[in-house]
């Protein structure tokens, strides 16, 4: 009796040495007011002068130089406790932006160098699990961004959701800008490039994304082109694309819908003008819904391909009254808006052909449809930038009106 009561003893000992682990969860808990959140970033390149200023917080001033690792200037958006609103409040959604964020910044030769000397100017442990978004200066991209891509993937607190920027002109002057809409600046901007998807009006390319493209061996990223406009405003304008970790061009906003008609991104958003050929009758077209298909053969020992784009779309307006709509005209519309799409995708595709980006994953395709081929002749990303400067592509639009509004007579 004695030895079964020893054993109970040690079961239920066992037991609890087991259990006791799991109900220690928050042991290493930290208060959320106890951390400063940062909600957005910007990078920029540093005028050589400020290295002057650096403080020697992870190397002694002189160990470095600004012409031996180049000069970045970090400016964060941190969130200041207690005033980041949870609904709407007396004044409606927008302004203050400067008062429910910090802004701050630093120099240093690396990201991480400039977040180490943040962090000495900043009492609480930095935290990125709430970034949102992270903009770069023009500047810097066509630089390169390898170790700014480096330090973010190795940083398990950075969400691959987020959004990334190049910005026309100073990073940190987005950061800085408080739009009249969103009290909150970083919201502000994710949520236009939110909605902006959701109208088919630019590509759904978040940070991952783009991360994985650049890593892939036939495709290349690209990310928005931004530009700080009047009354603190933010323009989408354009594609900026890249060869590898370095920027190498940008596209105006209207080759925006081009390229996602050739990607076959749908739903559709962009909105263009047509002329009847031999008339004065302009018309205003948008478009609804977008597919594409991908076909590769290889020709004279070289990759071919044929890119097949079917678009639809509604007639939203006309600018006088010379023309009447019948079915013929709407065949002649269809006839010039298909030509019209056809010229743009395949000057759209010189340009990037141009810089050797291939922002549309040719290669990829090519590596997945013809692997002997790629293994034969390609194999590397980089041999295939120079492919993809030769490479032909077949293009056929085509263009279908859907609906041509109503009209009381």
């Amino acid at each position: 009796m004695r030895a079964g009561r020893l054993k109970a003893r040690s079961n239920l000992l066992l037991v609890m040495l087991l259990v006791f682990p799991l109900l220690a969860g928050c042991w290493d808990r930290q208060e959320i007011e106890e951390r400063a959140v940062v909600l957005g970033i910007g990078v920029d390149v540093a005028d050589p002068a400020e290295e002057r200023k650096e403080t020697e917080s992870s190397h002694e001033r002189g160990a470095l130089t600004a012409e031996e690792t180049g000069l970045l200037r970090l400016t964060v958006q941190i969130a200041v406790p207690g005033r980041i609103p949870l609904g709407p409040g007396e004044g409606g959604g927008g302004g203050g932006g400067q008062r429910t964020v910090w802004v701050v910044d630093a120099v240093g030769h690396t990201i991480g160098d400039a977040i180490n000397t943040l962090q000495q100017r900043v009492s609480p442990p930095l935290f990125f699990g709430h970034l949102r978004i992270i903009v770069i200066s023009e500047a810097l991209a066509r630089k390169g961004i390898k170790n700014l891509n480096d330090y973010f993937r190795r940083n398990p607190e950075v969400r691959r959701m987020n959004w990334m920027f190049v910005s026309q002109g100073s990073a940190a002057g987005i950061m800085r800008a408080s739009p009249l809409l969103e009290r909150v600046p970083t919201l502000y901007l994710m949520t236009t490039m939110d909605q902006s998807v959701k109208m088919g009006r630019f590509p759904n390319d978040f940070l991952g994304i783009f991360w994985s493209a650049v890593s892939s061996k036939g495709k290349e990223g690209y990310l928005p082109y931004v530009e700080l406009m009047k009354e603190q405003n933010v323009q989408i304008s354009g594609l900026a694309y890249f060869r590898g970790d370095r920027m190498v061009g940008s596209t105006n906003p209207i080759q925006i819908p081009v390229y996602m008609g050739i990607m076959g991104i749908s739903m559709a958003g962009g909105q263009t003008f047509v002329r009847i050929p031999g008339t004065e009758e302009l018309f205003m077209f948008q478009g609804r819904s977008r597919k594409s298909v991908f076909k590769v053969r290889i020709e004279n020992g070289k990759p071919v391909i044929r890119v097949t784009v079917a678009i639809e779309g509604n007639l939203i307006s006309k600018f006088n009254e010379t023309v009447q709509l019948s079915s013929e005209v709407v065949r002649r519309i269809e006839a010039q808006l298909s030509q019209q799409s056809k010229e743009a995708s395949q000057n759209l595709i010189a340009l990037t052909q141009e810089k050797r980006a291939d922002i549309f994953g040719f290669g990829e395709q090519v590596r997945a449809k013809e692997p002997d081929y790629w293994n034969a002749h390609i194999r590397t990303k980089d041999a295939w930038q120079k492919q993809y400067q030769e490479l032909k592509v077949e293009m056929d639009v085509r263009v279908h009106v859907r609906r041509v509004g109503m009209k009381a007579t």
